[in-house]
Parts: structure tokens; C-alpha cells; sequence
């Protein structure tokens, strides 16, 4: 699995044949300390420390030290590095509605690039971006995080370039919320109803984009899709994403938006900690069968293709390790680029050839 010559898929298989059960297991949740007592098999979440590599970060995967596989180290978000603990530290992006109305798809890859520039810097591996849920609901408080606006062939169109730009720079890209998350009230009891037609033809296609650019991964959302948790939705997840989109990367929920162990329905990891997907909870549904192997093996299988696929296990270690947090990752250079790009986001009417004011009377196409 070293030979970077192999395809990414390949390579992911030799190592999962090489994996005890309980390695697999660990990559399928996020990284939780025992609580020391209490309830059998508590855990404490800790997020955005100081302290340790197991909660540096937003979301945090153990490594493997044994087989060298580095620890997934996730962070927000679809602007770029939010970093509470370093303020200043970053770059400020323009955001992903404002990218949107660019229209340019060579800025939507500087753009790309530019954010996952500062995460590799950071040491983080996955950046919890783009977000490219169709705007619907104008009053949804995060429509300015969506680079689709209202129209969903142009987040198709958009989107590829803002993952094939993250993703030059080593980082999984993760592209949310998976799907029909086109509001934030009451998101976390919400059904969102939509039949087949509806879904491929409005909701699916900024997905779809990204899939098409090699997208490492998506997140699955809060609510629910036609009365069914998104993230343990069999019909959206593996019948759609995987199946007739052709998503090959992974799945991981949202932020305690996983309810079940739902291996089996397509979710394949739970963020951010290990309440249902954790190792003694995915044995115990093994030998219940309510979990095979096989589809154990598919969700690692899919990790480890995505972070060979974008190069996050062919750069020394170090890259990701936890105390790059602090650095201070921009630059003159990325604070011009942000500039420019939020000029080029700025939609201005050229009078060129006096063609205003109209003559009256005269006759004009619109396009």
C-alpha cells in the first residue's frame, strides 16, 4: 500500500487486509477518551483543545501507529480555518454564496486552494467544506454558506473546481449537508419530503458535481428525509449517493446527528464521538448481525481510498500533527487573494458602447 504507483483503491485494500478488526473499528468514529466509570462504554468528547491530539481539533480520528495511517484531523468549515483559540491566524474567505455569484470557476479553484492551503498548514486533513445546499428557504441563517444560491446546475458547475482545489493541497474535501437541509429551524426534528424527481432534478445535482470532482467525502445531515433520519436513510445514502450518483468516498454524520449504528444504511462514521459506532457497540452488532464485516470493511475501505487519493498518507507525519494548530498560516499573498475574489463576487453593470440611457422607444432583447 506504500507503492504510490497503485490506484488509490487498490492501495486502500491491501492495507484494510491488513487491519485487525479493532483497527477497522477505531476509524469508524471519532476520537472519545474513556469516561473511567459510570455507564459501560462512556466516553468524553472533547473538542478545539490545547492540550492533546485527540481533541485538537473539531473532529478527530485516531491513528494507527502500527501501520503508519495518520490521524483524519477535521475543522471548519466552508470559508476556511475557524480557529477560535487563534484568532487572526487564518485567512477571512469570502463566502461560498458570495463565491457563487462570481460565476468564474477559475476563482472557485484559487478559492479552493487557498483555504486548503491554510488547513494543510494547520495540520488538518479534512476540511469540513464546501457547503452547497440549494437555497430554497430565503430565510435559512446559513444560505451564505452555500455556493449554489438558487439554482442548483450552477452549484453542479461551481462546485467541482472549489474540490479539485481543496483537494491539491492534500486535503479531503467534505461536501454538506447531505441532503434536503435547506433550513436551520428546528433541524434536528424536521422532515424534509421530496419525491425522486425532485431531489435529482433540484436538491441532487451540487452533490452530484462534486462527486464528479472526486469529492472524499460528504456529511450527512440533521433532519430527517422523507421521515428518515439523513443519516441513517438507506435511500438517500445507499441507493442514491453511492449507487446512482457513484460516490466512492465516505460518509460521515454531522455533528451528533447519528441515531443508530447505521452501518449498514450507508453512514460511515460518526462524528464526533463514538456513542453508536464505537468499537465494543460494532462488535456486539457483529455478532448480532445486525453489522457484517463486509460492510465494515466497504466504510474503511472508503476512508483510507479518499486519504490516499488526495496524498494525505504519502507526506511525512508531521503534516498532521495536532501543535500546527497554532501557526499563524496567512500570508500577504492569500489576503490579496481573498480580495480579489470578493471583488470578482461583486456584480457590477458596465455601460459600455453609452447603451444606457435606452432610447425611447427602442426595442432590446434580454437575456
Amino acid at each position: 500500500w506504500s507503492d504510490t504507483k497503485l490506484p488509490p483503491l487498490q492501495r486502500a485494500l491491501l492495507l484494510v487486509h491488513n487491519m485487525t478488526l479493532d483497527e477497522k473499528l477505531a476509524m469508524l468514529h471519532g476520537w472519545a477518551t474513556p469516561a473511567g466509570g459510570g455507564e459501560s462504554g462512556a466516553s468524553v468528547i472533547t473538542m478545539e483543545c490545547n492540550t492533546s491530539a485527540s481533541c485538537a481539533y473539531i473532529g478527530n480520528v485516531a491513528p494507527n501507529a502500527r501501520l503508519g495511517i495518520p490521524p483524519l484531523t477535521m475543522n471548519d468549515g466552508p470559508q476556511g480555518f475557524r480557529d477560535t483559540k487563534h484568532p487572526g491566524t487564518s485567512t477571512a474567505w469570502p463566502s461560498g454564496l458570495a463565491m457563487a455569484a462570481s460565476w468564474d470557476v477559475d476563482a472557485m479553484f484559487e478559492w479552493g486552494a487557498g483555504m486548503g492551503r491554510e488547513f494543510r498548514e494547520k495540520g488538518a486533513n479534512v476540511q469540513l467544506g464546501p457547503g452547497v445546499n440549494v437555497a430554497r428557504v430565503p430565510r435559512n441563517g446559513r444560505n451564505f454558506e452555500y455556493l449554489s444560491g438558487e439554482d442548483p446546475f450552477l452549484g453542479r458547475t461551481l462546485v467541482r473546481p472549489a474540490v479539485r482545489g481543496i483537494q491539491s493541497q492534500k486535503v479531503i474535501a467534505n461536501v454538506k449537508h447531505y441532503v434536503l437541509n435547506n433550513q436551520e429551524t428546528n433541524r434536528n426534528e424536521v422532515s424534509a419530503e421530496a419525491d425522486e424527481r425532485t431531489r435529482f432534478e433540484i436538491y441532487y445535482p451540487p452533490f452530484e458535481g462534486a462527486v464528479e470532482a472526486g469529492v472524499g467525502s460528504a456529511m450527512c445531515s440533521y433532519n430527517k428525509v422523507n421521515g428518515v433520519w439523513a443519516c441513517e436513510s438507506s435511500p438517500a445514502l445507499v441507493h442514491d449517493l453511492k449507487g446512482k450518483l457513484g460516490f466512492q468516498g465516505f460518509v460521515m454524520s454531522d455533528w451528533g446527528a447519528t441515531h443508530s449504528a447505521s452501518l449498514m444504511q450507508g453512514l460511515d462514521m460518526e462524528m464526533p464521538g463514538d456513542q453508536f459506532f464505537g468499537t465494543a457497540r460494532l462488535r456486539t452488532a457483529l455478532e448480532r448481525k445486525t453489522v457484517t464485516r463486509a460492510a465494515v470493511d466497504d466504510s474503511v475501505t472508503r476512508i483510507l481510498r479518499a486519504m490516499f487519493d488526495v496524498g494525505v498518507m504519502d507526506v511525512p507525519l508531521s503534516t498532521w500533527h495536532w501543535g500546527r494548530h497554532a501557526r499563524n498560516v496567512s500570508s500577504e499573498a492569500s489576503a490579496a487573494s481573498a480580495r480579489r475574489l470578493s471583488a470578482a463576487s461583486t456584480v457590477l453593470l458596465k455601460n459600455e458602447g453609452g447603451l444606457l440611457p435606452l432610447r425611447r422607444g427602442a426595442r432590446l432583447p434580454l437575456l
